[in-house]
Order: structure tokens, then C-alpha cells, then sequence
């Protein structure tokens, strides 16, 4: 029986150690931060002897590709397929893979699945997965919508159903994950059907550094026009832009005022986007927020909620500025319950390791 599961969770700027045990309990934890992506085996130093009794590991990867479809047990040639896909994730495939290496140096006898978040995404229909692009491309090289952040709308939709007391079958739910990276999912009866993020997590929300969904001309202009080079139009994109962007600050949302041309602009197409992922689903019962600011900021919860009323939104206003943890926001009466859940990506891993190995 696979109790004790090592959860590693590689992001662009910290890498997040939990051990789970029964009942998904945290036993042992470590967070380092800022991680700059050695694949030094003593990383997991702080965790000491509880390492001793873990009987797997559970990695989370950003990037699948259109094969890794699946939790799929580490070897050297699924860290090999990983690896390849680091032009797809530029901020984050290279973490996952300077992690696996150092726990798997670490752990070598420990059997150890990768959890990847375009998984959840894998039932996307043809109509929401496909580019309109030259067949002769999407043949070649596979391109279509990926999706990201599939771990935490898998959890948060789950989650969601519990704290409002319905069964998951035939909930729509619209899972709103709002961090340094953001993006939406559309979720039907437990199944990804519409997401806001595409090829790359580049796609969607405007994002603390990301810009999100531009005009591809624009990117073209800038090549062809402006002078800049595809690595200089890449890094503006992924680095300089979003948030950070918009304020000149670092991009993170509590240096930004309220009322501020970024706020306007994240708030604008926080909301449209909400509204097609709704259109996806025919229909919404629940709205959740999730992630860091999804958890934290209920201005921008609100915000988000102004002008969905058609939609039957409406929140609480005490309740929402009084949240904390995993609870419903919705104020009474409202035809679409709202809750805030706490992510926990840590959890929808240790699941699927379970069911895994």
C-alpha cells in the first residue's frame, strides 16, 4: 500500500517539498525559495529522516506534449520526453527536470510517477483544442491547446463540489486560478471542456510577468517592423510583460493600486474570460477561486464579479473580505454559488501516484 507519498512541486521561482501521508495529512515540508534550479540532491536535506519511510514520489510537470497524456512512471526515457518539451515551457520544464534528477539521485529506489498539468486537459474537445492553422502544421508538429494548471482545476473543481454538497456528475464549474500564472477551465461533470491558456502558458489572462493572449501580428510586427529578434520578442513576452508590464513594479498585484490602468486591464479580461468559459459549459452552478491570488485578494474577487450578475453571480461582501481557507463567498440567494479553494496541487498528485503505482 502506497501511503507515504514525497510530493515535489517545481515552479518557475520555488520549489514546494510536502510529504503526505494518510488522509493526505502533511507530514514533513519544505519550501525553497527563491530555487534556482540545481539539481542538487540535498535539497532535500531539511526533510531529514522522514524520507526514510516514503514509499513513492510524485512529481509535478508542467508540459505532457501530446503523449504524455497520463501519470506515467519515471524512467530515463520519460525524463528524456520531458526534457524535450522545455521550448514549450521555458519557465518551468527546466525546474521539473533539474528536480526529478536530484530526487532520483537522492531516492534511486523509489518508484516515482510525473503528474503533468496539461493531463487534465487531454478531454478537451476537437472545437476547443484546435488552431485554426494550415492542416500541414497541426500534422507536423502537433499543435493545439494544451492547457495548464490542470492539477489545481482538477483539485479546486473537485473540492468545489464538496464544500457546496453536490455530486460531481453534472456540476459546471468555472475554476479560476489566479497566481504568478494564471489561467481559467471550463469543467464539466469533473472534465476539463474549455481552458483559457494554449499551446504554451503564454495563451490567456494577462498574468504578474506573462502577458497573456496578444495579437499574433503584433509579434510578427515586432520582428519584421521593430527590429527585435525572436529571443528578445520571447523574453519581453514571458518576462517583462503582464503586470509588471502594465505598473513598471515586479508584477505582483499587492504592489499595484486599485484603480490603476493594470488592475483595469487584468480585472477586463479576468471577466470576459469567465464569461466564455461559461459559454463553453452552456451554463454555470459553481465559480471558484483558487491560487494565490484566486485565495488571497478578495478585491479582486469582487471586481471580478461586478457586472456577472446576468450570470446570477453575486458575493458576500463580508464574507468575501472575511475568507480565509477553503469556504463558500456567495451571498445568499445567488443562483451560482462562488467558494474559495485553497490549492492544493499537492494533493491531486499524491492521488494520482496512488492510483499509479
Amino acid at each position: 500500500m502506497t501511503d507515504r507519498v514525497l510530493v515535489v512541486n517545481a515552479g518557475s521561482s520555488t520549489l514546494k517539498l510536502r510529504i503526505l501521508g494518510a488522509g493526505d495529512t502533511v507530514e514533513a515540508s519544505c519550501d525553497v525559495d527563491p530555487w534556482h534550479g540545481d539539481a542538487d540532491p540535498s535539497i532535500l536535506d531539511p526533510l531529514g529522516d522522514a524520507l526514510g519511510t516514503v514509499d513513492a514520489i510524485g512529481y509535478r510537470v508542467v508540459h505532457g506534449g501530446g503523449v504524455l497524456r497520463e501519470p506515467t512512471l519515471v524512467d530515463d526515457a520519460t525524463l528524456a520526453a520531458i526534457e524535450a518539451l522545455t521550448p514549450l515551457a521555458p519557465l518551468h520544464q527546466p525546474r521539473a527536470v533539474a528536480a526529478i534528477r536530484a530526487v532520483r539521485a537522492a531516492m534511486p529506489h523509489v518508484p516515482s510517477v510525473a503528474c503533468f498539468d496539461t493531463a487534465f486537459h487531454a478531454t478537451l474537445p476537437a472545437a476547443a483544442a484546435t488552431y485554426a492553422l494550415p492542416a500541414e502544421w497541426r500534422q507536423r508538429w502537433d499543435l493545439r491547446r494544451f492547457g495548464f494548471h490542470g492539477l489545481s482545476h482538477q483539485y479546486a473543481s473537485r473540492r468545489a463540489a464538496e464544500l457546496v454538497g453536490r455530486p460531481l456528475d453534472g456540476l459546471r464549474t468555472v475554476s479560476c486560478h489566479l497566481g504568478a500564472g494564471a489561467s481559467l477551465c471550463a469543467v464539466s461533470a469533473g472534465r476539463s471542456v474549455d481552458t483559457t491558456m494554449g499551446f504554451t502558458p503564454l495563451e490567456g489572462l494577462v498574468m504578474n510577468t506573462r502577458s497573456g493572449t496578444v495579437d499574433p501580428g503584433l509579434v510578427l510586427w515586432l520582428q519584421t517592423q521593430g527590429g527585435m529578434t525572436a529571443a528578445e520578442v520571447a523574453d519581453g513576452l514571458e518576462r517583462k510583460s503582464g503586470l509588471a508590464g502594465l505598473s513598471g513594479t515586479s508584477g505582483d498585484l499587492r504592489e499595484i493600486p486599485a484603480g490603476s490602468l493594470a488592475v483595469d486591464v487584468y480585472v477586463h479580461r479576468l471577466r470576459r474570460e469567465i464569461v466564455g468559459m461559461v459559454a463553453a459549459l452552456g451554463g454555470i452552478d459553481v465559480l471558484v477561486f483558487t491560487g494565490g491570488v484566486g485565495e488571497h485578494q478578495p478585491a479582486i474577487r469582487a471586481a471580478a464579479a461586478t457586472g456577472l450578475a446576468f450570470l446570477g453571480i453575486a458575493l458576500d461582501v463580508e464574507a468575501n473580505a472575511a475568507s480565509t481557507g477553503d469556504g463558500e463567498i456567495s451571498s445568499d440567494g445567488a443562483a451560482v454559488r462562488t467558494v474559495v479553494v485553497t490549492s492544493r496541487e499537492d494533493v491531486e498528485i499524491a492521488r494520482q501516484v496512488r492510483r499509479s503505482v
